[in-house]
């Protein structure tokens, strides 16, 4: 019997982790059947499974595709038990109609259902003599189609911090092998599909604002127009002629043309813009995913096509977070400049913050919190050293030839920083800091009533070094826009949040906390249960009542998001006023540099 691979490339294929299972089947397994074998012979199920092995070996020589998904699809078809899950001898199974059905609505998730290649349901005859080869690749597509809708759903379509490094989330993605097992055993495989999309009620809200933008009967001028239905058809794309394309270009406002039921340039660009505003990506191919779009059912504002956007980058932001935020968990929303601790999914405190500069950008990330600083000393960080501190030391009396002088140190001094080295206090003044790599001193504030950092630090660790802090700088608060920070996360009523954390935690009273605050420096409470944080960049909101409200984009994600998911390269206007924030305030930073020192990024920390 003839192998299904070549042997010359067994070889080669066995350096592939992807194909490993394929290869024990296809390069040494001796009776298994050939894919054109009668089917009087082998059975007709055999030869769709021996095809659909042959499809997936012939996809690695072809594309050298090693992705997890594309393991799992070889690990799971090359078992000897492996059973069809979408097609049987006839064509779609039940099964296989119902996924199919579910993933055609993945634009009502704020996914695309035109990124998944589906089979046509209408693409196998009786009688085919390539009935094999075309259930073989349906089962494949649909299969894929499965593992790249649940990576998507759980916010794998793009690499958050590939957009910027300030976006960190870390992204739960299920492991594709575990679902093909899963799935196998669901009775509802439609269902179990749906469950991989964000359960927050904040994302069902936005996916409701979603629909309800897209879709319903348009308001012009108040009146209500009722708009053509295109029912369920054909693909409808350039070059096609159907009776259809006339409903379509009545459903665009498009004039008839010389043959209305043509499919021509106009109704291309029409149905690409129509996919733009839309928020779907704009192939100009009328399929189940934009007849969905087209057949409104609820009210929305035609003008609206830039808040459709919102909401998609936003509904995206929801499949960033852990599946399960905590009973109690503390929450920053970065572009609304606000601080909620929630417990059981109400907040319970809610305070004002001041977040990063669009120049030194909070990130955007989960943690957990692990302790509490009363009085903390405030250890300055290499970049405020470097390139606020260092340039205002400068050698004064002497002569440059012979030597002499001294080193004026007031900066130091003037902004109550000091200097240990090997556990002692060292005047700085003393040092030959032309010899001296200042990152290699530790330099900070002791605790008192100008520390940077006032009366409270919450710790949570990470690599960004960012956490949360008193300041005494309290007129800032009184702000609307409050992005001023290096980074760090700035609380309004801090010895309130530390009540509220220290009461949940230990059971802590208000008295302890303000004795805390008044008798000690650097005082560490490790938290008996760390608390999960989680910083985000949220831009739309949807009340209870169903109002909307919306923050400025402050550091252009929103674009940038847009970008990665839409790939409309368009920039918007907050993204643009966030640049010029930025700009002019690098340049006002330099200005200060030069005027006043390093008193401004002390005080902005």
């Amino acid at each position: 019997m003839a192998p299904l691979v070549n042997p010359h490339f067994c070889t080669t294929l066995r350096s592939s982790a992807a194909v490993v299972i394929l290869l024990v089947l296809s390069c040494t397994t001796s009776d298994a059947a050939e894919p054109d074998a009668p089917a009087t012979l082998i059975g007709r199920t055999e030869a769709i499974r021996v095809a659909i092995q042959e499809h997936l070996a012939d996809k690695f020589l072809s594309t050298r595709d090693d992705r997890e998904e594309q393991k799992a699809l070889v690990e799971y078809y090359s078992g000897s038990e492996a059973r069809l899950l979408w097609v049987d001898e006839n064509g779609l199974s039940s099964r296989g109609k119902s996924v199919i059905q579910e993933i055609e609505k993945a634009d009502d998730y704020g996914l695309h259902s035109s990124d998944y290649a589906l089979p046509d349901r209408g693409g196998l005859s009786s009688g085919n003599a390539n009935a094999a080869d075309w259930l073989a690749e349906a089962e494949i597509k649909v299969s894929s189609a499965v593992l790249d809708y649940v990576r998507d759903a759980r916010g794998g379509r793009i690499e958050p911090v590939r957009l910027s490094p300030n976006l960190d989330p870390t992204l739960t993605l299920p492991h594709p092998q575990e679902v093909i097992e899963s799935i196998v055993l669901q009775s509802d495989p439609a269902s179990y599909l749906r469950s991989f999309q964000p359960k927050h009620p904040q994302f069902e809200a936005l996916r409701q604002k979603l629909i309800e933008l897209r879709g319903g009967k348009l308001l012009k001028a108040n009146k209500v127009i009722q708009i053509p239905q295109i029912p369920d058809g054909p693909l409808l794309r350039f070059g096609v002629e159907h009776e259809q394309v006339a409903l379509l270009r009545k459903r665009l406002d498009l004039p008839p043309g010389q043959n209305e039921n043509l499919f021509d340039e106009v109704v291309q660009q029409a149905v690409m813009h129509f996919q733009y505003q839309h928020g779907s990506y704009p192939d100009g191919i009328v399929g189940p995913g934009t007849r969905r779009l087209l057949n409104p059912t609820h009210p929305r504002d035609p003008d609206n096509a830039l808040s459709v956007k919102t909401v998609l980058v936003n509904m995206e932001r929801w499949r960033w977070l852990p599946e399960d935020l905590g009973s109690f968990y503390v929450t920053v929303n970065v572009p609304e400049f606000m601080l909620r601790v929630m417990a059981e999914g109400k907040p319970i405190f809610t305070a004002r913050v001041v977040v990063g500069a669009p120049d030194t950008q909070t990130p955007i990330f989960s943690q957990e919190m692990q302790e509490i600083v009363f009085n903390p000393y405030w250890s300055v960080p290499n970049s405020i050293k470097t390139e606020e501190i260092l340039p205002y030391i400068q050698k004064t009396g002497g002569n440059s030839f012979f030597g002499g002088g001294r080193w004026n140190t007031n900066i130091l001094t003037s902004h109550g920083l000091r200097i240990n080295i090997g556990g002692h206090e060292i005047d700085p003044s003393k040092l030959d800091w032309g010899r001296i790599d200042i990152r290699s001193l530790d330099i900070y504030q002791p605790p008192g009533p100008d520390n940077v950092l006032g009366n409270v630090k919450f710790l949570f660790p990470n690599k960004h070094d960012v956490y949360m802090h008193d300041t005494p700088q309290k007129l800032l608060f009184d702000r609307r826009v409050r992005a001023e920070s290096h980074g760090c996360i700035r609380a309004q009523q801090p010895d309130e949040l530390a009540l509220t954390l220290l009461n949940h935690d230990e059971g802590w009273k208000a008295a302890e906390v303000a004795g805390a605050i008044a008798k000690g420096y650097d005082q560490h409470v490790a938290l008996k249960q760390r608390i999960p944080v989680h910083i985000t960049y949220f831009t739309l909101w949807v009340n209870d009542d169903g109002s909307v409200s919306s923050f400025s984009d402050v550091y252009g994600h929103d674009a940038r998001m847009s970008e990665g998911l839409l790939g409309d390269g368009v920039v918007s206007d907050t993204s643009s006023r966030a640049n010029e924030v930025s700009a002019g305030r690098a340049q006002d930073r330099n200005r200060a540099r030069r005027s006043r020192g390093v008193t401004d990024s002390i005080n902005s920390f």
